[in-house]
């Protein structure tokens, strides 16, 4: 295996938020060809028990964006609360604000976004103990993220993102989801605008790594 590309494709499949690419179609063939990439990671006891949402539909699409963003100013203003009250601690304050103003773009362009995913898996977390509730979402992440891979592989880009849980019942009334059926996040899929994406600043893994005993190094 040419370790290169793969790297490369590791390194380089960022969250993409402002560069989505807002008024290019994306094929619906593209779509399935990455879901049945994504549907040959690993999945507890062989289980199979996802199932991927796919929205193109404007109307739904505009709902279900403005859930998220609603969602997405109750967080904003709660974790800006928590930063004052607690001090930040950012690792990088200048990745940060492009970060935070990458999220407000999506937030508030969300419904223009021409396809969302949303990766779900049978069952329900509540009422399950750690274990189980590892075992049922360790069966539709791997999935989840091959399909980002796979995007990113075809010059598609997207971002894990997750406020719209808190209107989860909402959403699943929208596009007629299951009660049974547990939405793991929501994915925003598009052609992205620019150039390459580069490696992002991050701690080395050498500083979160323990070895037998924590925070005990090699």
């Amino acid at each position: 295996m040419d370790l290169a590309p793969v790297d490369k494709l590791l390194t380089t499949t960022r969250s993409v938020r402002k560069r989505l690419d807002l008024d290019r179609p994306v094929p619906p063939e593209i779509i399935e060809e990455c879901l049945e990439i994504a549907i040959q990671a690993p999945t507890g006891s062989n289980s199979q028990g996802w199932h991927f949402m796919v929205v193109t539909d404007a109307e739904k699409r505009a709902q279900i964006g403005e859930l998220y963003k609603q969602s997405f100013f109750i967080y904003a203003r709660s974790s800006q609360e928590q930063m004052e009250s607690q001090g930040s601690r950012d690792h990088d304050p200048e990745q940060q604000t492009r970060v935070v103003k990458s999220a407000v773009h999506l937030a508030q362009n969300m419904h223009k976004v021409p396809v969302l995913v949303i990766p779900c898996i049978e069952g329900r977390v509540e009422n399950l103990g750690p274990m189980a509730q590892a075992g049922l979402y360790g069966s539709i992440l791997p999935a989840a993220w091959s399909f980002m891979l796979a995007l990113r592989a075809r010059g598609l880009g997207t971002s894990w993102t997750t406020l719209h849980l808190r209107y989860e019942n909402e959403i699943a009334e929208i596009l007629g989801i299951p009660k049974q059926i547990t939405q793991a996040a929501l994915l925003p899929v598009a052609y992205y605008t620019g150039d390459d994406f580069k490696p992002a600043k991050r701690v080395p893994a050498v500083e979160v790594t323990s070895w037998e005993s924590w925070g005990s190094k090699r």
